[in-house]
């Protein structure tokens, strides 16, 4: 289980686990998210979100892992630009672990 800081001052922070982890390398989740001023702002959090509800939408088996991700972070009352700049930062740093391992 990770932690990140969810604002800059950092009274708030977001659990994230391993398997949420996986689950944004499973379905690419941060590809081709960010345009290309490399700036996280409300309107890519807001892109991630569509995202995401389209491929639950368009999914015809389980799709728990996805819900689990929304529930748990994505959607959580703590997520913001700021938060989701961090969760990417954790995530590059997680796939990098991984890829080293392997």
């Amino acid at each position: 289980m990770y932690t990140i800081q969810a604002n800059p001052t950092g009274t708030r922070s977001l659990q994230v686990s391993e398997e949420n982890l996986a689950t944004i390398e499973k379905y690419g989740l941060f590809r081709h998210l960010i345009d290309s001023n490399g700036i996280v702002d409300e309107t890519v959090l807001d892109k991630l979100k569509l995202n995401i509800r389209s491929l639950i939408a368009a999914q015809v088996e389980n799709s728990k892992d996805l819900l689990d991700l929304c529930i748990d972070v994505i959607y959580h009352n703590n997520m913001k630009a700021f938060g989701l700049q961090q969760l990417i930062k954790l995530y590059l740093q997680w796939l990098s672990q991984q890829n080293t391992e392997e």
